[in-house]
């Protein structure tokens, strides 16, 4: 669609069919209409989501409890994820979504109305444990720029930074030693590279360890201070 003026008919037409009076350009609004004594109805009409056209409808909620944006059907290899996260936002913020397909059928996504989602346990719990886990505040400032550290990263980076110093050695003398609790898992599973299997039970570092630790190197030193 090249212009928003080719949301409205169909949008126009769906709401008539549902006993709405329509009327375009009403006001500051894209679309008002109006059904006996039922509350006003408000639909700001875009090509595509925007963060203003979220703030014109919040607006217009000063207005009426019932506002909608309408936007073209997203399309394309993200659009399943992009439908999601939009209809997830309006929820929250008590508005409706309107979507018009290529082929001009318009879909409601959500109406508007109060949202109060449940708190997810399980991931307020993995949250909480992440956060524990970090020591200190590794992700402010430089270590950004090699990427989010994690508490796994930190853990492994405690286990090479003991074999750099003692050479090879077993997995629970580095898990007493570093206190890192699965120490022998982190160097068996080995997902950065990082260890080498010496003998049975017995890690060394690798040569890419040791660039690790240097790549690093600003957030092994904030763990270390904490």
């Amino acid at each position: 669609m090249r212009r928003e003026s080719e949301l409205y008919a169909p949008v126009k037409a769906y709401l008539e069919r549902q006993g709405y009076t329509v009327k375009g350009e009403v006001g500051a609004a894209d679309l008002v209409a109006r059904r006996g004594d039922d509350p006003l109805l408000i639909v700001e009409l875009k090509r595509q989501i925007t963060l203003a056209l979220y703030h014109q409808a919040v607006d217009r909620l000063a207005i009426t409890d019932h506002v909608y944006i309408g936007v073209p059907k997203p399309a394309g290899r993200n659009a399943r994820r992009a439908l999601k996260v939009n209809t997830a936002m309006c929820r929250r913020l008590g508005i409706g979504l309107i979507t018009l397909r290529a082929d001009g059928l318009v879909e409601v996504q959500c109406d508007p109305g109060p949202y109060a989602p449940r708190k997810n346990k399980v991931k307020s719990a993995r949250l909480l444990r992440e956060f524990d886990r970090l020591r200190g505040d590794p992700n402010d400032g430089g270590a950004t720029r090699h990427g989010i550290v994690t508490g796994y990263r930190q853990d492994a980076l405690a286990c090479a930074a003991y074999l750099a110093e003692t050479g090879p050695e077993k997995g629970a003398l580095v898990a007493k030693a570093t206190g890192v609790g699965k120490a022998t898992t982190i160097m068996r599973d080995n997902h950065y590279g990082w260890f080498e299997k010496v003998e049975t039970g017995v890690y060394g570092l690798t040569a890419e360890g040791r660039v690790g630790l240097q790549h690093w190197a600003y957030s092994w030193e904030e763990a270390g201070e904490s």
